[in-house]
């Protein structure tokens, strides 16, 4: 007797009157049923967007399944995808000196908390080496200098394509990606940063912010783009501190928020919660 097997339906197109109940109808009539879904109009742009997740049996295959929807997907125009949740995203991670965000992201993985599947860990320093074999994953020490930079980001680019990884994670790599590696990888690198209101650039951000007085501290999670730090938003989390917080206190609280969303964020685009938006996302969270 066949099982049953999770997919998830992405998808945005113009919005149209009837989408939803033709979309639910042709895997109904399979006998595919609904178990989770979510739906939102970017009423500005007219542009519907949807998360839908089935059980089906899993004598279907996913090339079967494509072909039952790509009809509906052609009639609307979308940019769809169908994903099966027992495949899970591989992702290599990429890190330099700071190991905050590098050791949430693998704690929560061999936890099993986090869905995605780690294909190694890629530095331009050695000193995550020890934590990365720790946890029995493949270290990459390719060091970078400005003339070295094409070879070396040449070589993260074969390592994704080596290890067939579909997300590369900036877990504090404190090195800025070439608009070439960025076009390669757009909408499949996401990187996480400290953000304050106002913005502090350059060296030990934290003092700066300690001397103008801030009272928020913040970090934001977005997918890669040539604009520095500009890419689509996917998480933001702040914390209020104050004029008793030293420099020190307010970088351990900032590092502590960085981890929290960068796994956030990770989690959500690995469930395939996370569509683009033109310049924004629409992020389907729990």
């Amino acid at each position: 007797m066949a099982g049953v097997r999770e997919i998830i339906l992405t998808f945005s197109c113009q919005d149209s009157l009837g989408l939803v109940a033709r979309v639910a109808t042709v895997f109904a009539e399979r006998g595919f049923n609904i178990t989770e879904s979510s739906q939102f109009e970017d009423t500005s742009a007219k542009r519907f967007f949807m998360r839908t997740v089935f059980d089906c049996p899993d004598n279907v295959s996913m090339t079967e399944i494509e072909a039952l929807f790509e009809p509906v997907a052609i009639d609307y125009s979308m940019d769809w995808q169908i994903s099966d949740t027992a495949c899970k995203p591989k992702v290599l991670i990429a890190v330099s000196q700071w190991g905050h965000c590098l050791s949430s992201l693998l704690n929560s993985w061999k936890v099993g908390s986090l869905p995605i599947d780690i294909v190694g860990v890629v530095s331009n320093h050695e000193v995550m080496r020890p934590l990365t074999e720790w946890y029995e994953l493949p270290f990459h020490y390719l060091p970078v200098t400005p003339d070295t930079k094409p070879e070396q980001e040449a070589a993260i680019w074969s390592l994704m394509q080596t290890t067939d990884a579909d997300c590369l994670v900036l877990a504090r790599y404190m090195q800025i990606l070439s608009d070439d590696l960025c076009q390669k990888l757009s909408g499949r690198a996401i990187n996480i940063h400290h953000s304050f209101l106002p913005g502090f650039k350059g060296a030990k951000p934290y003092h700066q912010a300690y001397e103008r007085g801030v009272k928020l501290i913040g970090a934001t999670a977005h997918f890669v783009t040539a604009d520095l730090d500009e890419g689509p938003i996917i998480e933001q989390a702040v914390e209020r501190v104050s004029h008793v917080n030293a420099p020190e206190q307010m970088a351990e609280i900032g590092r502590d928020i960085e981890a929290v969303v960068l796994n956030r964020a990770l989690r959500w685009h690995a469930e395939h919660r996370v569509l683009l938006n033109g310049t924004k996302t629409v992020v389907f969270s729990r």
